[in-house]
């Protein structure tokens, strides 16, 4: 088995190299004359509001653009600061959910809804903790019309400043770099191999349309994956792109949370409980076995901890992550098992927005 973790992190840093060479990136600035639409539901987010205003407010080089949101029954000051940050900009527009149907979830039932009030050429589904830079927008309608794309997922910079946090959320981007060789898979389009997140998704009308729009997704916790795997069945492409010098995201704020958001999600993350184990032994087997062959003196646990680490390091470099966060990878890895475990143990019991999951 040592053998095999030793191949398999050599692997991973290969792999880790090669994405990261080869990503997309958003950097074309120019203007554009298209019609683009910014959904954002909000449920009970009223400390973010201000700050989320002020970074859509900041958004150029699109002529057309326009702001959506929807307050999904927040029982705190949203609306009212809402309200209150958007006065007087006929760019932005506010209103109200509509009951939840019995077979959707909160978010894409919102989604929906905003679908159907807004009339452009993109859609861009924006989470309110997510902050953008004045051409965030801009660049990542410009990649998709440069690369004929259908979809695309500007990944954001993941902001950590508690410990867990730390732990935790540098593994988001790193997991799918070190694994997914992204080039042939957004050539191949494989639902299978497809990487989303809906902290930040753009995607073209008329391709949301052929698949019925947020419907696609409507029961999917994780949501902005599912979407991204039925627009790829349908025959559409789409990548996930390195989006950190455009877009941060700040999603938790203490161990509460992170315990509560990794909760209600984990256990779907891989498609079921037999792809949850092979995940937990895939992260023994190159976080944590490594590290107890390299204590009992194995020269092989040494290497396979080293090539760990350095695929670490190299996705910190991608996504603007703190370097010195790769030396506790194991354990990261070790935290991880046990939100997964917990998470299928809590299924149907984690609230998060006041709603259960």
């Amino acid at each position: 088995m040592l053998t095999f973790s030793l191949a398999l992190t050599l692997l991973m840093v290969l792999l880790t190299i090669v994405n990261s060479q080869s990503i997309r990136i958003p950097r074309n600035g120019r203007d554009l004359s298209a019609s683009v639409a910014v959904l954002l539901p909000v449920r009970n987010e009223a400390a973010n509001i201000a700050e989320l205003v002020k970074s859509l407010k900041a958004q150029i080089g699109i002529s057309d653009l326009q702001f959506y949101f929807l307050d999904d029954n927040s029982d705190d000051e949203t609306v009212e600061l809402l309200k209150r940050e958007v006065a007087g900009d006929k760019r932005f527009s506010i209103s109200s959910g509509q009951q939840l149907p019995e077979d959707w979830l909160g978010k894409p039932w919102a989604l929906e809804q905003l679908r159907n009030q807004a009339k452009a050429d993109f859609l861009v589904n924006i989470d309110a903790d997510v902050r953008l830079e004045p051409r965030a927008i801009c660049v990542t309608i410009n990649l998709l019309i440069d690369k004929e794309l259908d979809f695309v997922s500007p990944y954001p910079k993941q902001l950590a400043t508690s410990f867990t946090e730390r732990l935790l959320q540098p593994l988001l981007q790193w997991s799918w770099l070190s694994t997914v060789p992204l080039r042939l898979a957004e050539k191949s389009g494989k639902p299978s191999l497809a990487v989303a997140n809906g902290q930040f998704f753009a995607v073209r009308e008329s391709a949301l349309s052929a698949v019925s729009g947020y419907s696609a997704s409507k029961n999917a916790v994780l949501d902005d994956l599912e979407l991204a795997r039925a627009l790829l069945r349908k025959g559409f492409s789409g990548c996930v792109a390195e989006g950190s010098h455009i877009a941060t995201c700040h999603m938790y704020n203490s161990w509460a949370e992170v315990k509560a958001g990794y909760g209600k999600s984990l256990w779907a993350a891989f498609g079921s409980k037999s792809g949850s184990f092979i995940a937990i032994a895939f992260l023994f087997v190159t976080g944590i076995l490594p590290l107890l062959a390299a204590t009992g003196g194995y020269s092989a646990g040494v290497y396979a901890l080293e090539f760990v680490i350095i695929s670490r390091i190299i996705a910190a470099r991608v996504s603007r992550g703190r370097f010195l966060d790769a030396l506790l990878h194991p354990i990261s890895a070790l935290l991880l098992i046990y939100l997964i475990i917990y998470s299928w143990s809590a299924r149907g019991k984690v609230q998060w927005k006041g709603r259960t999951l």
